[in-house]
């Protein structure tokens, strides 16, 4: 399935050349992150769309709903997924056809009925499959509960229960908490893959190679959140290869006060110039905090020792 995935972007109205031919499995949600919970709902589309011999749709949105409806801030809002990378974590999962409509000024005042008429209806769903706190619209009236008498028998409905980790839901909210705290490891176990962000290699102050340790400087994409100040273990996919490294997400606070978060990469066992090129970082495990050491000598020392629990880790942890 893997690769032949559909894409189709909705500009409402939903146009007569969008609706599927046959019957579709539609799952909807949102998907920030494509964590275990929302692998579960798409499961269990995934299971429903074979037993009928259907095509699996998804159908998302291109912003998040705190931006339509919780006056969010569009331009500075960050995603656990961009579209792109939610994408590719939907062909992952088998998906057939993504849907991502745009959030119109209309289409975010449509009513409950109209919502179910025009896209549930109007993509041809014959089963729809969401999570149980699933809602679209305000969640007093647009909630799981209400959708039989909006589907008024038209199409199945399937209601996937709370997936826990920890006793507690597995959520986006939780897993951007785990990152603003550094905690990736937790990110990680709850998205069920390592944490991925994207970004260019941009010139920096070259501190890195005057200490023996010479850093690739990555700019991430604004609408892309970054885990917390600390200390990594990563990965780094340069031209189609992976290569281990280890990262830091700080201020420089050795160097002075009031310096902005750059990210700052030493890849292990690569000395080429990559200067302007795209490329994607793993993050795959915390190794400390930020520390202000009062000379090179202690953070070279320091250094040396994160490089070796670097290597250990990437050692015992291959992906």
């Amino acid at each position: 399935m893997e690769g032949k995935m559909q894409q189709i972007k909705i500009v409402p109205p939903l146009q007569p050349s969008q609706v599927p031919s046959t019957p579709i499995v539609l799952v909807l949600g949102f998907f920030d992150g494509v964590h275990r919970g929302h692998q579960a709902v798409i499961a269990a589309g995934r299971a429903e769309a074979d037993r009928l011999n259907l095509p699996l749709a998804v159908m998302t949105f291109n912003e998040h709903p705190a931006i339509v409806y919780g006056g969010a801030d569009a331009k500075t809002f960050k995603y656990l997924s961009t579209e792109h990378r939610k994408a590719a974590l939907m062909a992952k999962n088998a998906v057939d056809i993504l849907y991502t409509v745009t959030f119109t000024p209309a289409f975010s005042r449509l009513q409950p009925q109209a919502f179910v008429d025009q896209y549930l209806v109007g993509l041809n769903a014959h089963t729809v499959v969401a999570g149980f706190d699933y809602t679209y619209g305000k969640k007093e009236i647009a909630n799981m509960s209400r959708l039989p008498e909006y589907a008024q028998g038209r199409f199945q409905i399937i209601e996937v229960g709370k997936h826990t980790d920890a006793d507690a839901k597995i959520s986006s909210t939780r897993i951007r908490q785990a990152l603003a705290a550094a905690d990736v490891d937790t990110a990680n176990r709850l998205l069920g893959y390592d944490y991925q962000t994207t970004g260019v290699v941009v010139h920096g102050l070259a501190r890195g190679r005057e200490l023996g340790f010479p850093t690739a400087n990555i700019q991430t994409p604004v609408h892309e959140t970054l885990p917390g100040i600390g200390i990594y273990v990563v990965q780094l996919k340069v031209d189609g290869q992976w290569y281990g490294g280890m990262a830091s997400v700080g201020r420089n606070v050795t160097f002075g006060d009031g310096q902005a978060i750059t990210v700052e990469i030493n890849l292990f066992d690569f000395h080429a110039d990559i200067y302007g090129q795209s490329v994607l970082v793993r993050w795959r495990h915390y190794l400390r905090g930020e520390v202000k050491f009062t000379g090179a000598a202690g953070l070279v020392t320091q250094l040396h020792l994160d490089e070796a629990n670097s290597r250990e880790f990437l050692r015992q942890h291959q992906s």
